[in-house]
């Protein structure tokens, strides 16, 4: 987890312009599943019109579930209690794609 968490730093960091990092920003928290939820509003980032799709891994399972997916400028991810480094591979893989790939990584 070590380099998709030095990787989504990078991320933030290279979006914080003293306006974007206030107002919309990054939450990461818990669900009660037990799990992680992951949320990256992506107004007034790169990200903000490309397309992605949906993934959903797992989902039956009861640790071992993930699902993403962008809506309302917002890229939405929530997974079992080991999945947060999968959910932030997944949007740094998606984040990095050039911009006329339309589709998620597989996974």
């Amino acid at each position: 987890m070590a380099n998709e968490l030095a990787e989504f730093q990078n991320w933030y960091a290279s979006h914080c312009d003293g306006d974007w990092e206030h107002g919309k920003g990054i939450e990461i928290g818990t669900v009660d599943n037990p799990g992680w939820r992951l949320r990256v509003n992506l107004e007034d980032t790169e990200l903000e019109e490309r397309s992605f799709d949906a993934v959903e891994e797992n989902y039956e399972h009861e640790t071992e579930w993930l699902r993403c997916w962008v809506a309302d400028k917002q890229f939405e991810a929530a997974g079992g209690p080991l999945q947060l480094p999968r959910m932030l591979r997944i949007f740094l893989d998606w984040a990095d794609r050039p911009k006329s790939s339309a589709v998620a990584p597989a996974g």
